[in-house]
């Protein structure tokens, strides 16, 4: 059995919008990274990008289970002795909204070239408006 490589002339990219409205974190997230790997597709191979382009609308209403929202901690060091900074989900919920999704689907893809290649076709707005209406996005619902 043969390797299958998609050509690039092969490869059709849509544009999906997806409302994060009262959507769990976790679960919208991994059937984002799908979408932007192009799992979804018959001609899905794991060494070329074939993912679609995905917007991201209403991020400030996403929501987390249990007590995620008072104990989930995002952590980052700035290489310095002491530099270790730890902010709790609310406080990046109220401040970067778009944030919390970038760093979950970010961590659903390879971590190599090609998944920053992916993370790049991903759109993350707070609110309900978005520039890409030239595009004319489909919208991409989950039975979530």
């Amino acid at each position: 059995m043969k390797t299958f490589s998609p050509k690039q002339q092969d490869i059709v990219r849509k544009w999906y919008l997806v409302d994060a409205k009262n959507q769990v974190l976790g679960r919208l997230a991994s059937e984002v990274a799908r979408v932007l790997r192009g799992k979804h597709k018959a001609i899905f191979a794991p060494h070329v990008d074939v993912g679609d382009n995905v917007v991201i609308i209403n991020a400030e209403k996403i929501r987390v289970t249990g007590k995620k929202a008072q104990q989930k901690r995002y952590k980052r060091y700035s290489g310095y002795p002491g530099g270790l900074k730890e902010t709790v989900y609310e406080d990046v919920l109220a401040t970067y909204p778009e944030r919390i999704l970038e760093h979950a689907i970010q961590g659903m893809l390879p971590k190599n070239r090609l998944g920053r290649q992916m993370f790049k076709k991903v759109k993350i707005y707070a609110g309900e408006e978005h520039p890409h209406v030239a595009q004319k996005p489909e919208v991409l619902t989950f039975n979530l």
